[in-house]
């Protein structure tokens, strides 16, 4: 059972695709947002969350406080149960759109990104990732957090020279980084 950790619909649950996608345990969930919490990432931002499946990160972050969350799932049926999940929980800041990660990746966005998630199919290749956060860096905002998950036995993702990674926390067989955009040096 997938539900909502905490916030205004803390305690809810969530709708899953009964196949084709993985959706972070409450556990690994529970510790991204409580970090997010601690560097004040979540009140009054703009999220997206990529590969979205159920939509119950980006939904989190609803409930937590996020301004406005963008979920995209590639998958008809995962898409539709996102969109039904957010529309169950009354949530009319959460737009599902049923595309492909590395278009939505491209597209300009005023103002940028606050909170990325990124939870691709742990079989996705390094390279594809790679060219999708190459496509996210002009539309993130400049004090972006960017959390990406992976399997324990994935690579380390390859990040855009614009980005730092900030941590990496593992959980059992999943593995979070944290990254963030690199900020001009000061002359």
């Amino acid at each position: 059972m997938t539900r909502i950790v905490a916030g205004q619909a803390g305690g809810r649950v969530l709708r899953v695709p009964p196949r084709g996608t993985r959706p972070t345990s409450e556990r690994v969930r529970e510790a991204v947002f409580s970090r997010l919490e601690h560097y004040d990432a979540l009140r009054d931002t703009k999220v997206l969350d990529l590969y979205a499946g159920s939509g119950a990160l980006g939904l989190e972050a609803a409930s937590r406080g996020a301004r406005e969350v963008v979920l995209v799932e590639a998958h008809r049926q995962a898409a539709n149960i996102a969109r039904a999940n957010a529309r169950a929980l009354g949530f009319d800041t959460v737009t599902v759109r049923c595309d492909r990660a590395e278009d939505v990746a491209k597209q300009a966005t005023s103002p940028g990104w606050d909170v990325i998630f990124v939870d691709p199919p742990y079989d996705v290749a390094e390279d594809y990732l790679a060219g999708v956060f190459e496509s996210l860096v002009p539309h993130v905002d400049q004090r972006a957090i960017i959390v990406i998950e992976r399997s324990a036995r994935s690579p380390e993702p390859k990040l855009p020279q614009q980005w730092r990674l900030i941590t990496t926390k593992t959980y059992g067989e999943t593995v979070i980084y944290y990254a963030e955009p690199e900020l001009p040096q000061a002359h």
